[in-house]
């Protein structure tokens, strides 16, 4: 007796419930015991088999669940589906992610960079401060997207009230040009419809671009073909278009867009 009410104290209310139930039905203690302590349906996959799926996706990260899961059930003879290895790859520590976008680079390309490096890593203050970064950027009427945060619940990402339309070009707006050196800038310029070039766009390398560097006496900085934007004056139109935004009365008018360009 004190034996049984042992065990009863190990018990809560709900499971002595529910074996008072079995055994009203007519059925025994020890197989509601079984039921009530059965470690669930059996995994469809061995540790080997999961080691063998980590593995896989390991080799080639580009591999899709579905794919994985067919290799493995011809490997192994059994079928195993691809949500059952979506689990096991989770187990694993792999999650299905986008991958860092990259220009492809060549062998010649990297030593260019690797050269580039090499020849400024140990450049002081009064180096940089020679030179001068320049650059052009755009600034348009429309808010800047990418700077608006929404509240949203989860699965409504496609939702119309959490779309925020966008003009593919940014709709009407103004080019600036300046140039920024260590305790000296340059003058905003400002320029309508005038269509904005990349860095590193041809027109930068034309014949008369050169022949008015030359003439005045300016070495251009060389740059590695397919190089990061490591221009320090894109944090100066960060900074800039920072400020447009928090404006409390932003501008709608070009005039008035160029007005405060130049306050700011």
């Amino acid at each position: 007796m004190a034996n049984n009410q042992s065990v009863r104290r190990h018990l809560d209310a709900f499971t002595r419930g529910r074996i008072i139930g079995k055994l009203e039905e007519g059925r025994s203690v020890t197989r509601t015991a079984i039921r009530g302590f059965s470690s669930g349906r059996l995994r469809g996959t061995t540790p080997a088999d999961d080691r063998y799926i980590v593995l896989q996706a390991r080799r080639n990260r580009r591999q899709t669940a579905g794919e994985i899961a067919r290799h493995t059930t011809q490997a192994t003879g059994r079928p195993i589906s691809r949500f059952t290895v979506a689990r096991r790859l989770h187990g694993g520590g792999l999650f299905a992610r986008r991958p860092v976008p990259c220009v492809p680079l060549t062998p010649a390309h990297r030593r260019r960079r690797s050269l580039w490096c090499r020849e400024h890593r140990n450049w002081r203050d009064n180096e940089w401060g020679r030179v001068l970064f320049t650059d052009e950027s755009r600034f348009s009427l429309s808010s800047d997207s990418h700077r608006i945060l929404i509240w949203r619940e989860r699965g409504s990402r496609n939702h119309p009230s959490n779309i925020i339309e966008r003009d593919r070009y940014g709709g009407r707006g103004v080019l600036v040009w300046g140039g920024i050196m260590l305790g000296s800038r340059t003058d905003l310029h400002i320029f309508d419809a005038v269509p904005f070039m990349d860095d590193n766009a041809p027109c930068h390398r034309t014949v008369a671009a050169e022949q008015l560097l030359e003439s005045e006496d300016i070495e251009r900085m060389d740059w590695p073909a397919r190089s990061p934007d490591l221009n320090p004056i894109e944090h100066v139109w960060d900074f800039l278009g920072r400020c447009l935004a928090a404006r409390t009365l932003p501008p709608v008018t070009i005039r008035e867009l160029r007005l405060a360009l130049q306050d700011e």
